[in-house]
């Protein structure tokens, strides 16, 4: 079955993207989404002044405010509707899937199925609106207490921006489940890959400027540039590592027909969780330091100020988190998106088995045995591509676009976009081969 696939794979040409209409109605309802996106990253919140607002944020640029700025695709930069982008979503996510590891009730729903399923995501999007109007309300008082920031402050301003905010970010939540479901890959991270890609070419322009002006060496704009293309190779290379566990199936008889037992693999990506790990770990070191930027920091207590100041972008205590929270995650979604027993009792029903091990109980350790391994391996190649860049973006100045965590994103969503694209081409094709069989068949029977 693998070699028929792989055959297929290498059969694919560009007669066959022609012919999957399917596939190419999907790649265009992405892009339109997408397109969406972009635009609503330029309509600004009402009641804002723009050119304060710009001002200061070029004074609070090399912060945290220009990580968020990067995940929401530049709209922080204008304070746009989508200025909160997906991250109270992802936040939300966090929290519930977290929950579902220790609250009886929703670990239940999560194994009814489908449904349950259904009933977490309705809990999923309840916390994104929550986060996204503490966020919201955040944003609009610290924006009032900026000088000259807003036109007319008071409680007007603040329920509008509200509004607009957390009306952006519940549009781009429902965007997001459109693509997945309607068009090609993750809606969700295909946004914040829009968003990146956007600004890529307004940041290497300004790097090459700074570059020009002196203000950064030729020589560490080379290493960066080295740096960038071997995290490229180094993402490509392990996002499409894989360790197969070989299955076995026992012979069978149908009748008086002996079949000889079939074998096949089990594939255990060396990174199972993919970007996701450093996704949360941004989202979550991005809440408590979101509206420090904008917010009159002497009013607040000496002990915040000191918090906030040392959970700076390239702070090493903003290092350390950053890393053992990347660590965390890895290890977190990798048990949630892959059940060892779930995998086991599957292979059991179906009469598979790995060679050497016992069906059932002793398969789902194995399994998770040899899990956990490689993700321990996965883990830290997520924590080196990650943190590497950052310390040196953190030394040179280098924007945050060319870090690893921006990299990684691009592309892994790359590989996973193509990858499904693949898979629609490859169905495509095989369609085609059925329906040319039978028609061959009906004019043999003819």
């Amino acid at each position: 079955m693998a070699s028929a696939a792989e055959q297929l794979a290498s059969n694919l040409n560009f007669s066959t993207f022609a012919k999957a209409e399917d596939l190419k109605k999907r790649l265009w309802f992405t892009l339109g989404a997408l397109l969406v996106y972009r635009l609503g990253t330029y309509i600004p919140l009402p009641g804002l002044n723009p050119e304060a607002f710009a001002q200061a944020f070029r004074g609070q640029a090399g912060g945290i405010l220009g990580l968020f700025n990067m995940f929401s695709g530049g709209a922080v930069e204008r304070m746009a509707i989508f200025a909160l982008g997906i991250m109270p979503y992802i936040s939300a996510s966090i929290i519930v899937q977290l929950m579902t590891s220790v609250v009886p009730s929703l670990e239940q729903l999560k194994k009814e199925g489908e449904q349950g399923r259904k009933i977490i995501n309705q809990y999923t999007r309840y916390g994104t609106v929550l986060l996204g109007a503490l966020q919201a309300y955040g944003i609009a008082v610290g924006l009032e207490s900026g000088a000259g920031l807003v036109n007319d402050p008071g409680w007007f301003f603040r329920i509008s921006t509200v509004i607009s905010l957390l009306g952006g970010t519940m549009f781009l939540m429902w965007l997001g489940e459109q693509i997945t479901s309607r068009g090609i890959g993750n809606g969700i991270s295909l946004i914040i890959f829009a968003g990146i890609v956007a600004a890529l070419p307004s940041a290497l322009a300004g790097t090459l400027e700074l570059g020009r002006t002196g203000a950064l060496s030729i020589g560490v704009i080379l290493a960066v540039v080295v740096m960038a293309v071997g995290v490229i190779a180094l993402i490509v290379f392990v996002e499409r590592a894989q360790r197969r566990l070989l299955i076995q199936y026992p012979k069978r008889q149908v009748g008086n027909r002996m079949f000889q037992g079939d074998t096949s693999h089990l594939p255990l990506k060396l990174n199972t969780a993919g970007v996701i790990p450093a996704i949360f770990a941004s989202s979550l070191l991005l809440l408590p330091a979101t509206l420090a930027g904008f917010s009159n920091t002497t009013e607040l207590p000496s002990w915040a100020t000191t918090v906030l100041a040392t959970l700076g972008h390239g702070q090493p205590l903003y290092m350390l988190l950053y890393a053992g929270m990347i660590a965390f995650f890895a290890f977190f979604y990798t048990a949630i998106v892959f059940n060892p027993k779930d995998t086991a009792d599957n292979l059991k029903k179906h009469g598979g088995f790995i060679p050497g091990i016992r069906p059932g109980e002793r398969t789902a350790e194995y399994i998770d045995y040899v899990l956990t391994r490689i993700t321990v391996t996965g883990a830290l190649y997520l924590v080196f591509v990650c943190i590497l860049p950052e310390i040196l973006i953190a030394q040179t100045g280098v924007p945050f676009y060319l870090g690893g965590t921006s990299l990684l994103i691009v592309v892994s969503v790359t590989l996973d976009t193509v990858a499904q694209i693949q898979g629609h081409l490859i169905a495509q094709q095989y369609e085609g081969l059925i329906k040319k069989s039978k028609l061959r068949g009906g004019k043999r029977g003819r």
